[in-house]
């Protein structure tokens, strides 16, 4: 089956990142005790995909009970930038990611990324790890990533039975199934895949043959 297009999510996925943010969000809590941060870390292991601004409004209500506002958001929001930014920039590669963008880029098949990290900053992310030229569009929170997946097929007319996702959370697999797509599992070497057999493709940190 030639593809239609593919969204890929980017930590875990393009770039072996996850543990950079886990650290991140794990020293921005330690200093409620190594339980909460514990607890942080858990959630945060649980629900890779989802945008750190929800993610700092869980902990905030269900962990620290406090209450929350847009300019903690903000400043929660840089300081876990000025934490994770530079291991971002520095991770390796997921194995066979950049073969596999080759790949599709020769195929002519578009590649688009759909992630939880700000639009903003993904971009820039992107650009600095000289990875612009793999993707048609770059998108990040705080849009969903089955808002982004539907808006992208219906400015581009295309069917998302025929499209595919790529992701390394069962929030991705969600998102995936949410929107239609056909999925695909990233998952570490080692590590039990989380993903229904029936429905996904589990890999060991490599990227199968796309095209």
């Amino acid at each position: 089956m030639k593809w239609q297009a593919i969204f890929f999510d980017f930590d875990g996925v393009i770039l072996d990142s996850v543990d950079v943010k886990t650290k991140a969000f794990a020293k921005m809590f330690s200093s409620y005790g190594p339980e909460i941060e514990k607890k942080v870390v858990e959630y945060h292991m649980i629900n890779g995909g989802v945008s750190r601004f929800e993610k700092f409004k869980y902990y905030y209500k269900h962990l620290i009970h406090k209450p929350i506002t847009e300019k903690i958001l903000k400043d929660l929001g840089n300081n876990f930038k000025k934490l994770a930014l530079e291991g971002v920039l520095a991770a390796p590669f997921i194995e066979g990611t950049l073969e596999s963008l080759e790949k599709l880029k020769k195929y002519g098949i578009p590649a688009f990324v759909a992630t939880g990290a700000p639009d903003e900053e993904i971009k820039d992310i992107v650009k600095k790890r000289n990875l612009t030229s793999y993707f048609l569009e770059i998108h990040g929170s705080p849009r969903k990533k089955r808002e982004i997946v539907n808006d992208i097929a219906n400015r581009h007319g295309y069917d998302l039975t025929k499209c595919l996702f790529i992701g390394d959370a069962m929030t991705d697999y969600e998102e995936a199934q949410a929107c239609g797509t056909q999925f695909f599992g990233i998952v570490k070497s080692l590590d039990k895949s989380p993903f229904p057999e029936s429905t996904s493709i589990s890999v060991k940190c490599r990227l199968m043959s796309l095209a």
